[in-house]
């Protein structure tokens, strides 16, 4: 019977790498502004578009689950980081967005977040971060995976 080591498979790898990584860029935004994983994915969800959302396709994109998305709305639109926007084609379905507070807020946060992401990065080379690059970019692809930002400010991307 084949045995399975886990150290060399990688599905285990990749979770446990995201795990890290995750936990890594969660102390630029947990001890100073107080905010967790699933509300940190709705601010950059928001944060890059330049029009409003459903949590459905927040949840989507960040692959979580609609619950936990839906109790970090609720938290960032209780500290005014989040607002609901009514739908102009049906008034019974609402999009989320940033307020001017939590655009300020994303808009700080970001030059944190980047210099963390360059110094989790900063044991590869240019050539091996560029590599590591295109080999996450084929596999999302295989997983039909949205790929760039483009695609993913596509209101019907998901």
């Amino acid at each position: 019977m084949a045995k399975l080591d886990l150290f060399r498979f990688v599905p285990f790898r990749l979770n446990r790498l995201a795990a890290e990584v995750s936990a890594a860029l969660s102390g630029e935004y947990q001890q100073r502004y107080g905010l967790d994983i699933p509300e940190w994915r709705v601010l950059a969800t928001l944060g890059f578009r330049n029009d409003a959302c459903s949590a459905q396709y927040i949840s989507h994109c960040t692959r979580t689950h609609k619950s936990t998305i839906s109790r970090a709305v609720t938290a960032l639109m209780q500290r005014q980081l989040v607002e609901r926007v009514e739908n102009a084609d049906d008034r019974r379905e609402f999009a989320l967005r940033l307020t001017r507070k939590g655009r300020a807020l994303y808009e700080e946060l970001i030059p944190r977040l980047l210099r963390k992401e360059r110094e989790i990065m900063s044991c590869l080379t240019a050539d091996e971060r560029a590599s590591f690059a295109l080999a996450l970019g084929k596999i999302e692809k295989s997983l039909d995976l949205v790929t760039t930002s483009r695609e993913a400010s596509k209101t019907d991307a998901y």
